[in-house]
């Protein structure tokens, strides 16, 4: 075993060995730009990209003509939100999210708002879920878009989207999810559940950082969107720029490899998963959950610890790489707005540690990282006083 131990899978994933082996050639010989298309260097760019188009569609069961590369997930979420309620600004100026959506949406949805649009949060119980009913009463006239990530990225709780599908379906309004921590890790079948508009990015799959896509359903109905970007008309006019091909070569080989891999591999995981957890209760006591463990992403385990600040057990934890929050805030110490919206309280929160396992994650890597966290938290609840008085009301 090696350390330090990665246990930060949802902030990002290391590349495959495969996706990089397919990369390479595109940083040299194969240099060519897509848009060439008089001569056999730019044949060839656009071939390996086209390639990688067809790869990401099959993980999403779309049309290969559907898929529009970007910069990654965030990027695909500012041009699904902005791109769909300008091109249907005719129809209405309202779009539903949720309270604990990633910020790569709320602050696009927040900037719509500023420019007089209207926003409805959807709340979410304890477990991180929300009500169907207050999404169908959320819907109304005007409604354009409703945006609901497929998996939380902090607590892991995956969102129903098959019913979502069909509740927006039936409503005549727009369905988008990021599924940025969900893709390749996760079924999803854009047909099957009436998705249209997906965001993914390729370093979140053991693919390279800086590339992902957008999927925009083209039939039934057929999206319109306003590109937010212009200078070209590249991807069907809808993001202009010189395609990343080493990028999207990556990205699609990433995505081949989760296909294949998928099954077998969240069964492995969520089996490490169960045993961490397994362990920190055994060597623990008062220890909690966070999120939905039945409906949840098999790589994901959020935990609180009671009495015990997160970022001091993340410095007691030097050698095991997680995370006390989300990845992607401003590392400011403040409590996670996901957990906080779950109703935990702010202490608590602040005791959240967060542990994202991956494809290489091993059972010594898991039994080391159990351990380090037991010691942990055993030796900073010695020093608190906190703990004392509630340890000394719990045995009077």
């Amino acid at each position: 075993m090696k350390l330090p131990i990665y246990l930060d899978h949802h902030a990002t994933t290391p590349c495959d060995p495969a996706v990089v082996e397919a990369m390479l050639p595109y940083f040299g010989e194969r240099f060519g730009n897509p848009s060439s298309r008089s001569h056999a260097f730019g044949w060839e760019a656009e071939d390996a990209a086209e390639r990688a188009r067809e790869d990401v569609a099959r993980l999403i069961g779309c049309r290969s003509k559907e898929i529009v590369f970007t910069s990654g997930a965030t990027e695909s979420n500012n041009l699904a939100i902005h791109g769909t309620l300008a091109a249907y600004r005719s129809k209405g100026r309202h779009m539903i999210s949720c309270v604990t959506e990633h910020k790569a949406v709320l602050d696009p949805a927040a900037a719509f708002e500023k420019a007089g649009g209207e926003v409805t949060y959807l709340g979410v119980d304890r477990l991180g879920r929300i009500v169907l009913d207050e999404l169908k009463q959320a819907i109304r006239p005007g409604t354009v878009l409703v945006t609901l990530m497929t998996a939380n990225n902090e607590v892991g709780t995956i969102h129903p989207l098959a019913e979502i599908g069909s509740i927006t379906r039936e409503a005549g309004v727009l369905f988008h999810t990021d599924a940025a921590q969900a893709a390749g890790m996760l079924p999803i079948d854009v047909e099957a559940m009436k998705i249209d508009l997906l965001s993914l990015s390729a370093h979140k799959m053991y693919g390279p950082k800086g590339v992902g896509a957008l999927y925009v359903r083209r039939r039934n109905p057929r999206v319109r969107l306003v590109p937010i970007s212009q200078g070209g008309g590249h991807e069907r006019g809808r993001r202009s720029g010189t395609l990343n091909v080493p990028g999207i070569v990556g990205l699609g080989r990433a995505a081949s490899l989760a296909a294949k891999n998928m099954a077998a591999g969240g069964e492995k995981i969520a089996a490490l998963r169960n045993r961490l957890e397994e362990q920190i209760r055994g060597g623990i006591e008062s220890v909690v959950r966070n999120g939905d463990p039945d409906h949840s992403l098999p790589n994901n385990l959020n935990m609180s610890f009671p009495w015990v600040d997160g970022e001091s057990l993340l410095m007691a934890m030097e050698d095991v790489a997680v995370s006390p929050a989300s990845a992607c805030s401003s590392g400011a110490h403040e409590a996670s707005y996901v957990l906080l919206a779950l109703g935990i309280d702010d202490d608590l929160a602040r005791s959240s540690i967060r542990f994202g396992l991956g494809r290489y994650t091993t059972e010594e890597e898991i039994d080391y990282a159990a351990a380090k966290v037991i010691a942990a938290v055993e030796r900073l609840r010695a020093f608190s006083p906190m703990f004392e008085r509630e340890a000394g009301r719990e045995t009077a």
